[in-house]
């Protein structure tokens, strides 16, 4: 294989992951602010962000040259778009609408992972010389989807998980929690951070795959079986 063959194989197999991950990342963001619209804010709608449309929501770097990277020299994926902007004051009822509208994002992953597995039906439809590539795209989807469903469900904010736990719990649980948001994603990389040092060796644990790899395969089985696909 010629360095042109080698560089178009590379790039024909980072279009599998990238793709995937610029729908999942993007309809996750746009399901917020369309369900933030149905219950009385409109911060989203005014900043043009209530819409499926990818381009809208695409950050350059997060949705597409992080994880573009990140495949090519590591085989560890991430990323993210830019997120929808939510006055949780300005809904209806402030506290049980930030629920639904923090369910929004995973719960459009779930879809989109179910709608992937049974799109698969047409791969035998497909032309022989795309037929590879599809499949590739969907069963890339599925895991993608499934993964940023568990990963935002963790209960800690600003995660949508934390969100929904801040919005379920009784107060004096839930107030204590809420003031962790400004330090979530500090946490998150910490723990991430503590895991690459070699963390899971001293915890006898892979703390990762079992918080986010193992929810993760039961909600593929889950979509594999309720799409008729599970072998």
């Amino acid at each position: 294989m010629n360095a042109t063959a080698h560089w178009v194989a590379i790039l024909r197999e980072a279009t599998t992951w990238v793709l995937p991950i610029i729908f999942a990342v993007t309809f996750h963001e746009a399901a917020h602010g369309f369900v933030a619209h149905a219950f009385g804010d409109d911060t989203a709608w005014r900043a043009g962000r209530v819409t499926f449309n990818p381009l809208k929501h695409i950050d350059p770097f997060g949705t597409v040259v992080l994880p573009a990277l990140l495949l090519v020299t590591t085989h560890f994926l991430f990323g993210y778009a830019k997120p929808v902007p939510v006055d949780f004051r300005r809904l209806n009822h402030p506290r049980r609408d930030m629920v639904f509208v923090a369910l929004a994002g995973p719960g459009t992953n779930v879809l989109l992972a179910i709608a992937s597995a049974l799109l698969f039906y047409a791969v035998d439809l497909t032309p022989a010389s795309a037929a590879d590539w599809l499949a590739r795209n969907l069963v890339n989807s599925i895991q993608i989807n499934a993964v940023l469903c568990v990963f935002n469900m963790l209960p800690l904010p600003p995660l949508d998980g934390g969100r929904v736990a801040v919005g379920i719990l009784p107060r004096f649980l839930a107030a204590p929690l809420a003031r962790l948001e400004p330090y979530g994603m500090l946490i998150l990389m910490l723990l991430f951070i503590l895991a690459y040092a070699g963390a899971d060796s001293a915890l006898g644990f892979n703390l990762f795959g079992w918080l986010i790899g193992v929810p993760a395969q039961a909600l593929i089985r889950f979509v594999l079986t309720i799409t008729g696909q599970a072998q």
